[in-house]
């Protein structure tokens, strides 16, 4: 479900945090569902579970997650992806990191921008399971 790349400087409650947030856009997660225990989480990915729990902990302040006591933790019937502008910022920076090294790898603009919209339809794509 989630991929996490131990190698990578993004700390792994981050990619967790993403997986989950990727696999919503994509459909694979729907609102309502509940998500494996912390425990079973951290099992299925051999991953110590405080790192899940703080993942968890983060999904729940972003209101992507709901936590029921006695339940589990579900996707939230209301998550409705929100700009935040710290977020944007750092999106931003991410692309534009992006974009430096598809130049420095000789791409042009036309390339880059028919790259990008690829990448969207992809993902409309993988979101349309209607």
């Amino acid at each position: 479900m989630i991929d996490i790349d131990v190698t990578s400087s993004t700390p792994i409650y981050t990619q967790i945090v993403d997986g989950v947030k990727e696999a919503i856009l994509k459909g694979l997660l729907e609102p309502g569902e509940k998500l494996p225990s912390v425990r079973d989480m951290a099992k299925l990915m051999t991953l110590n579970p405080n790192t899940v729990q703080k993942a968890y902990q983060q999904l729940e302040r972003e209101k992507v997650v709901v936590t029921v006591r006695g339940r589990g933790t579900f996707i939230s019937e209301e998550y409705k992806p929100r700009k935040d502008e710290d977020k944007m910022n750092e999106v931003k920076e991410i692309f534009k990191k992006g974009i430096i090294e598809a130049f420095y790898m000789g791409f042009d603009k036309q390339k880059i921008l028919n790259f990008v919209k690829n990448l969207v339809e992809e993902m409309e794509g993988l979101n349309k399971n209607d």
